[in-house]
């Protein structure tokens, strides 16, 4: 017979065991992270799990650019098809300090928040949203909620490396306005701190010293961000080189060879025999000009019989009648022929008018479809191309006015269709590394000193293309938005995210609590070179101080705003927080068998 005391104790084993949750006594906070991509992996990274506890839900099979989460020391996995009650429930949800739901689908992740919400209505959940409006929305009524798109945070980046810029960020805190600017090009006194040293392209240093950082944190003082003054650079420059050029090209494309020829012969023999008609008519007394002018009306409009003229001038009255009566429709069937070449044009996929100084933008995704949409706000022509004929970012093309090339990116006629030959930056975002390597190559080919803007998954292969090809500009979505979707996770309070290259840097808020190992200290302890600085000091009843002394000793609910490093980040949340407390399982009655 089972005691009953016993009973319950193997009931409470058995849940625990099937909901995962062997603490061991460990204090340390769980999340769960719902994803199996690369964005998914970098943030499971970011979160640290030797810091806190990590379960990650992945569907059976594995994503074909990603790396494998499952490699990740210190994780639980749990394999399941959806993410739906059993599963949360699996992964723990209810005992969550965060969730993070970072599946591709929209619709799928809002799914999955209402589920948890249901589940732990008090659970802090992470979406990852391509239509934030939407999101939002969803937001609002969860409560602890909230909303991200790596697409949006990382696609300044590429705009800034397609117009020569490193950095694009600009942002508002404690009543200052804050850009990322060389050093050069602001005052000593409005830098805030040293962001990197750029002097190496292939090897940036973040955070370094702040005499050897020739990238800064400053004060805005009225100026344009950089993002924004390279567009008007480019504006300027469209305006001033040759004009008239564009114009031409324009109508020779326009025109077909045939009705070129044939309507600047009739114009010819119109021009030439009316001048000499009029020229020759002794009762004329018309100037140059006036027989021009005469010759085309009266090639237009016809001529009157006049037969007490003489013969020659008869003659070339009916020449030039005949060129008129040709003049006319052949300049309708230019007309004509312009207007349906426009429209093929534009409905096979291909530009009716060539052009120039513009930025193409292969790949109209999430991140394809917000960078040409930061171009065209920032004044700068585009030209984008997709493979499909319908991808995501059509309708807003579309909106804007943007020609869509429908080819492969990878061919080098659709680059010349695109007129890369021409073209001011090629930004190649779509989802497949071989496309975007063979675009980028192709478009290198077409123009030799063509500034690139690469995207790409594979982290060892991007590594190799920047040591091989120095003059492309490669750049990890997931990786540039993974530190943002952890602080967040964490609740921690991200004031900006500011990408250099393929790092990515954060400006957040860590607050000192009470008894943690910064609690006492001075400020000098929450530096970390190369990993994290102190721009910024908070006390309760104070004004914020910038650039707060070294000396001065920190207390709790201290304010520190901080720009950061993933890995200096940890180490100072870890200084900031209070001490864990690890409660040993002490044996009980259902350790033995009965």
């Amino acid at each position: 017979m089972v005691v009953p005391w016993r009973n319950r104790a193997r009931r409470a084993v058995e849940t625990r065991l099937r909901d995962g949750l062997r603490t061991n006594g460990d204090t340390r906070p769980h999340y769960i992270v719902c994803g199996h991509d690369a964005l998914a992996y970098h943030l499971v990274n970011a979160l640290g799990p030797a810091t806190v506890r990590v379960t990650v839900v992945l569907p059976p099979g594995r994503h074909p650019t990603a790396p494998d989460i499952a490699k990740i020391r210190g994780i639980r996995v749990i394999r399941a098809d959806r993410v739906d009650e059993t599963t949360l429930r699996a992964a723990g949800l209810e005992t969550a300090a965060g969730l993070a739901l970072m599946q591709q689908d929209d619709v799928g992740n809002i799914h999955a928040a209402l589920t948890a919400h249901e589940v732990a209505p008090r659970v802090r959940v992470v979406m990852r949203m391509f239509n934030t409006g939407l999101g939002y929305g969803v937001k609002r009524l969860l409560g602890d909620c909230e909303v991200l798109s790596d697409a949006a945070m990382a696609a300044p980046t590429f705009v800034a490396a397609a117009l020569g810029e490193v950095a694009p960020t600009n942002f508002h805190h404690y009543g200052r306005t804050l850009i990322v600017a060389h050093r050069e090009d602001v005052r000593p006194e409005h830098v805030v701190c040293g962001i990197a040293d750029t002097s190496d392209p292939a090897h940036m240093v973040m955070l370094p010293d702040p005499a050897r950082a020739d990238l800064v944190l400053a004060e805005a003082t009225g100026q344009q961000p950089a993002t924004e003054v390279a567009a008007n650079r480019i504006a300027r420059a469209r305006r001033i080189r040759r004009p008239l050029r564009g114009f031409g090209r324009a109508l020779s494309s326009f025109l077909s060879r045939k009705i070129g020829i044939a309507t600047a012969a009739v114009l010819l023999v119109a021009v030439t025999f009316g001048y000499l008609l009029y020229r020759t008519d002794g009762t004329a007394h018309l100037d140059p000009w006036q027989a021009v002018y005469t010759t085309l009306l009266t090639a237009l409009n016809g001529a009157d019989v006049e037969v007490d003229k003489g013969v020659v001038v008869q003659l070339m009255q009916i020449v030039l009648t005949v060129a008129g009566l040709a003049l006319v429709p052949l300049i309708t069937a230019a007309v004509v022929d312009a207007m349906v070449k426009a429209r093929l044009a534009l409905s096979a996929g291909r530009l009716a008018v060539p052009r120039e100084d513009h930025v193409v933008v292969v790949g109209l995704g999430n991140v394809g479809t917000r960078v040409i949409r930061q171009l065209h706000n920032l004044g700068v022509e585009v030209v984008a191309i997709d493979k499909v004929t319908d991808p995501r970012g059509a309708v807003v093309a579309k909106q804007l006015g943007i020609p869509v090339i429908v080819g492969d990116a990878a061919l080098e006629e659709t680059l010349v269709e695109a007129s890369v030959g021409t073209c001011r930056a090629l930004v190649v975002v779509s989802t497949d590394d071989v496309t975007n390597l063979q675009a980028a190559l192709n478009g290198r080919a077409l123009q030799p000193d063509l500034r690139v803007v690469l995207r790409l998954f594979d982290g060892d292969l991007a590594q190799r293309i920047r040591s091989t090809f120095s003059i492309f500009r490669s750049h990890s979505v997931s990786y540039l938005a993974a530190p943002a979707f952890a602080a967040v996770l964490r609740k921690r309070q991200v004031v900006a995210t500011i990408p250099v290259g393929r790092h990515a840097l954060l400006v957040t808020i860590v607050v000192v609590a009470k008894g943690s190992a910064l609690d006492g200290q001075p400020v000098r302890a929450a530096d970390h070179p190369r990993g994290a600085r102190v721009i910024a000091l908070l006390k309760a009843g104070q004004r914020p101080g910038w650039s707060p002394p070294p000396d001065t000793l920190l207390g709790p609910g201290d304010e520190l705003t901080v720009v950061a490093r993933r890995a200096g980040l940890s180490a100072l949340i870890k200084q900031a927080s209070p001490p864990q407390v690890v409660v040993p399982v002490q044996p009980g009655p259902d350790s033995t068998s009965d």
